[in-house]
């Protein structure tokens, strides 16, 4: 038998057949809270803390079973990310963010597309319930936190990941929109471009305003009057940038560089132009907001603001797990800051 096989041998010296969590604390010197945290949440403990509990996890053999502990906790071992378009690559960069730092503590992401017509109102609600889910990422803003909190108490943990939230204390991961806009418009200024254009991202959300008060702002500090700027309302789409192609191409004095809040929206703009003969960015030079695959592969190269859209993913999925690890909420946020990339669809003007 297999005992005999250890005759002599100290019992310090194998590991036990079913080893618990009380031995892992036993062979670290730490207590069994301790020794939770680790396994559960380790960003909240020390360095030091965590590599003796790994080495008594080695030394006994224990295997944590997130079974058991999910059911003695009523846990799920599942987040959900509400997205509002699935098929939009901006969106499936915040998720892969989210699915990697979920995947390191064996969480899986259920993803829900919030505009899918099979979507009903009920089927939402049913996902803020803690039975179906641990907790929630948003991606999609026209939600609204506090009515969401109202009518679900018990809802659970809620972090949104590039949206603003109307609940100052839900956690947000967003990126500096007022700063992306500034950089954006501040290249056009310094390729001599003072008639500048823009075509808005929705209104009604905070990062579609912080795009246009950023717009705004820039050329104000400029010396320019942004009251006199020409401004198209939009809601990031192709159609949008259509619609602010028709009407650029039926203004008396055209701007000479547009800034888009979206990709797709400058993507929609170039188009269009494009068939009517307008070559960007000869005639009108454009700058898009995203940087999303496709912006470098364009006709031209879209000039761009980069969001760090993985990134925002990252840290809203830290934001969450801090959270369910009895983190409080208050000044939880995270904001990233854009970058410019320069490529051929703005030149200067001459």
């Amino acid at each position: 038998m297999f005992s005999a096989n250890i005759r002599g041998m100290p019992k310090s010296e194998y590991k036990k057949k079913n080893p618990t969590v009380q031995d892992v604390a036993r062979a670290a010197n730490v207590s069994t809270a301790t020794v939770s945290r680790v396994l559960t949440t380790p960003d909240r403990v020390s360095a030091e803390t965590r590599r003796r509990v790994s080495e008594a996890v080695e030394k006994t053999g224990y295997v944590l079973n997130h079974a058991a502990r999910n059911l003695r906790r009523r846990d799920t071992g599942t987040i959900v990310a509400l997205v509002p378009d699935i098929g939009n690559s901006h969106f499936s960069n915040i998720l892969q963010g989210i699915e990697t730092v979920c995947a390191e503590r064996q969480l899986k992401v259920l993803i829900a597309d919030t505009r899918k017509p099979s979507m009903s109102h009920s089927s939402l609600s049913d996902y803020f319930s803690k039975n179906n889910c641990d907790g929630i990422v948003i991606l999609d803003g026209h939600f609204s936190i506090s009515r969401i909190r109202s009518s679900n108490p018990k809802s659970p943990p809620i972090v949104l990941a590039g949206e603003w939230s109307d609940d100052p204390a839900v956690p947000i991961a967003v990126v500096d929109n007022l700063m992306g806009a500034d950089l954006a418009v501040s290249h056009l200024l310094e390729l001599k471009h003072s008639n500048i254009g823009h075509v808005t991202g929705l209104l009604s959300h905070k990062p579609g305003r912080d795009r246009l008060d950023g717009f705004r702002a820039t050329l104000g500090g400029a010396g320019l009057d942004p009251a006199s700027a020409w401004i198209f309302e939009g809601d990031y789409t192709l159609e949008a940038g259509v619609r602010a192609a028709k009407a650029w191409l039926d203004l008396p004095n055209r701007p000479t560089a547009v800034f888009c809040a979206s990709d797709r929206s400058a993507f929609g703009f170039i188009s269009f132009l494009s068939e009517a003969g307008i070559s960007v960015p000869q005639d009108v030079s454009v700058v898009g907001f995203d940087d999303i695959d496709i912006a470098g592969h364009f006709v031209p190269p879209l000039t761009t603001i980069h969001q760090p859209r993985r990134a925002v993913g990252e840290q809203a999925a830290k934001l969450l797990l801090n959270l369910l690890g009895g983190a409080k909420p208050d000044n939880g946020s995270v904001q990233l800051e854009p970058w410019l990339v320069v490529r051929k669809s703005a030149v200067e003007l001459v």
